[in-house]
């Protein structure tokens, strides 16, 4: 049981450390380091562990009603699921209209305010109180009058430098937020599909757990036949005994492993947790082939949307100092309302008025001075990050390839150490059944058995998972992954 609590490959590799929380207000997208290719069995915290339990990438919004009977999920569906229900990706779409907000407040400053007002007044005044003189005697109060008015008005900035860079840094705030969207639901992607493939690991390893029962129990029947004929000792019945419990333990083990991570797959696609369901797909091993570095790199950033994103903030930072500076240029505004006004509604008369007007900044106290220092400062920032991850872009290429050439050959060596403990056992089985052993060197041979089925079972989850990681770290997942799960490019 010791081999049941190392960590997991990197818990995804922490899918090669290609997942991270995406922002659009801020633009950085920071990426996780991976922390171990070490291979090892799948622990209990899993992919959540490595993600982390708060992580909106393992929440979802729930979805659907119970169905009867067991449902047969397919990794098509479970993907599907998870891009219309993962909290990920349900609030990464709310950013989105969110952008848009922002995109229509800045591109106000350009469209024209248009109103229409009905007004109708009882008034009294005093003319004396505007200045104008009445004669002695006579009283400075007029009225109680009435005002009807009802009137059209019309406000256009018909040129503005600032307000005409803020539209377009407005639209690249949009377009940023939309890439950015697209950069988490590959997110969601990867993480689905790793949850997924978690538990057909975990499955497997329950039959891997329950064969080595059903040889345990054979071997112990066999102890039981040999102590009653004579031919062993009954510690060797209590050996065999033991070994047929330790097995029991795992299945048990592994099997509260697939109950857990199926409800941990559930809750991200948006699933009723009660919903019973059965993985349609295994994906076994299947090698993609040799990818040249250079080649997947410039494909890496042609289409990774979180570099998309980041270059279209670096846009809207740009236009923002424009639009700082175009602060201190003068702007033309045109006022104008028309309407009809008198002291009835019959009576009244058309009446309009037509203002152009320019307004000319000439001291602002320093205000425009510091929005132009403040988008210089983020301009700078985006500028550094956007180069920063032209790097980490490819680095996290190149890592992927690594991991993956790395895999393929674990899971090739894992392969020839099964066989060979499968023989070592069989051969055990043979010596301890002719009497030239105890059953302490069938015990040792069932151990290193079950060590090399775990060793096999984690080198292809960790297969499985770094093609995973590379459709990420090329921006294809949503695109891609199943195809490249099937061992195709």
């Amino acid at each position: 049981m010791k081999s049941l609590f190392r960590p997991v490959t990197a818990a995804l590799l922490l899918l090669c450390g290609l997942v991270a929380p995406a922002t659009a207000q801020t633009g950085s997208s920071e990426t996780t380091r991976e922390t171990s290719a070490s291979l090892s069995t799948l622990s209990a915290g899993g992919i959540a562990a490595g993600l982390g339990a708060g992580s909106p990438l393992l929440g979802g919004v729930p979805s659907g009603t119970l169905q009867s009977g067991v449902v047969r999920l397919t990794l098509h569906d479970a993907l599907n699921r998870g891009l219309a229900h993962n909290l990920a990706a349900v609030v990464s779409a709310q950013r989105v209209r969110s952008a848009d907000a922002v995109r229509w407040s800045a591109q106000s400053g350009l469209l024209p305010t248009v109103s229409a007002t009905l007004a109708q007044a009882k008034e009294q005044i005093n003319l004396q109180a505007f200045g104008i003189p009445v004669a002695p005697g006579e009283s400075p109060i007029v009225g109680p009058f009435t005002v009807s008015d009802r009137r059209f008005s019309v406000e256009q900035t018909l040129f503005s430098y600032s307000a005409i860079e803020s539209a377009r840094s407005g639209s690249a705030v949009k377009a940023a937020a939309g890439y950015a969207h697209q950069d988490v639901r590959d997110q969601v992607v990867v993480v689905i599909a790793g949850l997924y493939l978690q538990i057909v690991s975990t499955q497997s390893r329950v039959e891997a757990a329950r064969a080595q029962l059903g040889t345990a129990t054979a071997l112990y029947d066999r102890a039981v036949a040999m102590k009653q004929a004579g031919m062993a000792a009954g510690v060797e019945t209590i050996r065999a005994q033991v070994q047929v419990e330790n097995q029991r333990q795992r299945v048990i083990y592994f099997e509260n492993e697939v109950a857990k991570q199926k409800l941990q797959l559930a809750r991200a696609i948006g699933m009723p947790l009660a919903q019973p369901f059965e993985l349609a797909d295994r994906f076994p091993y299947a090698s993609i082939g040799d990818m040249a570095p250079d080649e997947a790199i410039a494909r890496a950033m042609a289409t990774r949307a979180d570099y998309k994103s980041l270059a279209a903030q670096l846009k809207a930072a740009e236009f923002s100092r424009q639009a700082a500076i175009g602060s201190l240029l003068p702007t033309l505004n045109l006022a104008a309302d028309v309407g009809n006004i008198g002291p009835q509604w019959g009576s009244a008369l058309r009446t309009f008025s037509l203002v152009a007007a320019v307004h000319i900044p000439i001291f602002q106290a320093g205000r425009e001075r510091s929005r132009i220092l403040a988008a210089d400062a983020l301009l700078e920032q985006e500028r550094a990050q956007l180069a920063d991850l032209r790097v980490r872009i490819e680095y996290d290429v190149r890592a992927a390839l690594l991991n993956v050439d790395a895999a393929d050959r674990l899971v090739r060596v894992a392969k020839g150490a099964s066989d060979l403990a499968a023989l070592q056992l069989a051969q055990a089985q043979d010596r301890f059944g002719a009497g030239v052993t105890s059953h302490l060197e069938v015990v040792q041979a069932q151990e290193s058995v079950a060590t090399a089925s775990d060793n096999l079972i984690a080198s292809q989850f960790s297969h499985s998972l770094a093609k995973g990681a590379l459709a990420r770290a090329l921006g294809i997942a949503e695109a891609s992954v199943e195809r490249f799960l099937g061992g195709q490019q």
